[in-house]
């Protein structure tokens, strides 16, 4: 069986839905990591594995990855308890996602959002 950084790697943008083509990754990308292909910066949402049967038993055949177009937030990602957290991640509405800011502002920016509230005490422990 292929290791999965020699199996192809399906992109598939989830809006405007459509077919990105084909790579080969020297990596194994997680939902939340970037991914750049042909000048443009992605962020995968989803990954999913296609299998084939061969020789009596399924075999992983390539990977899809699900993503959407990145916004050039990199100097408004923090690391969190070793997760990537887009925005201020004291704020009350923050989603402490890698993929979601807010509900509130999910576009930001986080310093002019009028909605900010501090995270209650437990709250912060809680993330730190």
């Amino acid at each position: 069986m292929a290791s999965p950084t020699d199996l192809p790697t399906e992109l598939h943008l989830i809006h405007p839905q459509r077919s990105l083509g084909h790579v080969h990754l020297d990596w194994v990308p997680q939902p939340g990591c970037r991914v750049d292909h042909e000048g443009e910066t992605y962020t995968v949402l989803e990954r999913r594995h296609r299998y084939q049967f061969r020789g009596g038993r399924y075999q992983l055949h390539k990977v899809a990855l699900y993503v959407q177009v990145c916004q050039r937030d990199a100097g408004d990602r923090h690391l969190v308890e070793g997760q990537w957290v887009i925005g201020n991640a004291s704020c009350r509405w923050n989603a402490l996602s890698p993929l979601l800011r807010c509900a509130v502002n999910p576009n930001g920016p986080c310093d002019t959002c009028r909605e900010y509230q501090p995270r209650d005490c437990y709250d912060h422990e809680a993330m730190m």
